[in-house]
């Protein structure tokens, strides 16, 4: 059995880590695995980058987007099935397609000879244009007159209806099976066009060797952070965003009391986030883009708290990591957020859009060391038990060995 993951890149972004991460877990299981990627950031020999054709493309993007339409221009996609991945391949595994290196046109033709899985990472592959689609729920009836044109991936023309119709006519003609990461996204693609096909639901695995809880002192005393000071840690690779919630971050963080500032630490991740410090006067660490998985998880062991302010998100990575290193978080009740933030068990819930609330479960977790205590008990107990990248590998494996045992009766 031969995998071939198709994502947007090998480790650039969550969806790119998450596939990387399934990729790792089925090598480990022993079972061949190759990446075909639009933007390579390794030099690993199992990775490769997807044909492009930038001159031709450019020029058909001139008139596919006037009809609003993302991604259709990218022909060079049908040269995947010319690559070694390809032809060597006994399945199949697409991820993200949507980030400027593929067009969701040519899955019918790749998955004629091949099946294939459709690991869902946000809600694109069923709506007109958006990622996310927030309150609306035009994408079960076909799109059209868009609430959120400017949401990723932005359209500068609403046709969000023909590329609605682009998509469903597409998946007609190919062979899919539909695995989601959350129940929520589970919930989602039973009510959308993708119903057609059989939709499974296997969480994101994490490396819970390499993610685990460190000596918080140690950690703590690595950052220069005091000793009796409360941390927070908060990351977000796009601070400015809207969808991530920074200004709801912001607001809750002013409205905390002023003794508990006063003994307190900021950690933030990711880039363009360093100007928090100056709307929330609060000690800030602003430790930039870390990708040493190493720093990473003494970041969120120093941290007594995870926060994660998003206004809309599948199962997010670093609620994982934050889990599976022992450090409860504050969220919001949104999405697939809900799968690994438990009320009062892993951390705590609050309202959407509601900064009170979001104030309101920052204080109550600061101010009960025994209660955050055992939240961190829970967290890697969950983490270990649900979120192991092995236990998710083995879960592909057996999906990759149904959907070929299927094919081979029917063929």
């Amino acid at each position: 059995m031969n995998i071939l993951h198709i994502n947007q890149s090998d480790i650039q972004g969550g969806a790119a880590i998450a596939g990387y991460r399934l990729h790792q877990g089925l090598l480990r299981l022993g079972i061949p695995s190759n990446l075909l990627v639009g933007y390579p950031a390794t030099n690993d020999d199992r990775v490769a980058q997807v044909a492009r054709k930038p001159s031709l493309e450019a020029f058909i993007e001139r008139f596919t987007k006037r009809f609003g339409l993302n991604y259709v221009h990218f022909i060079a996609t049908s040269e995947i099935a010319k690559h070694p991945f390809y032809q060597a391949a006994d399945l199949l595994n697409f991820h993200n397609l949507h980030s400027g290196y593929f067009s969701y046109l040519a899955i019918a033709a790749l998955t004629q000879s091949k099946p294939a899985i459709f690991t869902l990472h946000d809600m694109w592959s069923f709506t007109g244009h958006c990622a996310y689609s927030y309150d609306c729920d035009r994408w079960k009836i076909g799109c059209g007159t868009c609430p959120y044109p400017d949401s990723y991936p932005p359209i500068y023309h609403d046709g969000t209806r023909l590329e609605w119709h682009l998509k469903r006519w597409t998946y007609q003609r190919s062979h899919l099976t539909i695995v989601t990461p959350s129940r929520w996204l589970f919930e989602q693609a039973q009510q959308s066009m993708l119903n057609r096909f059989e939709i499974h639901h296997i969480p994101y695995g994490i490396d819970t060797q390499t993610f685990q809880p460190l000596d918080r002192r140690l950690c703590r005393t690595q950052f220069g952070i005091p000793d009796d000071h409360k941390v927070i840690l908060f990351a977000a690779a796009n601070f400015q965003e809207t969808r991530k919630g920074g200004d709801l971050l912001i607001k809750a963080l002013q409205q905390l009391p002023i003794l508990l500032k006063s003994n307190l630490t900021v950690i933030t991740l990711g880039r363009e986030v360093a100007a928090i410090a100056d709307q929330i006067g609060i000690h800030t660490l602003h430790l930039g883009y870390v990708q040493s998985e190493r720093d990473q998880c003494a970041a969120y062991s120093a941290a007594d708290l995870f926060v994660l302010p998003t206004r809309a998100d599948n199962l997010p990575l670093v609620l994982q990591e934050s889990l599976a290193c022992g450090t409860p978080v504050v969220s919001f009740r949104v999405g697939g957020v809900s799968d690994l933030v438990r009320h009062q068990t892993t951390g705590y819930l609050a309202e959407p859009e509601n900064a009170d609330d979001l104030k309101n479960g920052i204080v109550q977790l600061l101010e009960n060391d025994e209660h955050r205590d055992r939240m961190s008990h829970h967290c890697r107990e969950i983490a270990l038990n649900e979120y192991s990248l092995e236990l998710q590998a083995k879960r592909y494996s057996n999906l990759y060995h149904q959907v070929l045992r299927t094919r081979d009766r029917h063929d």
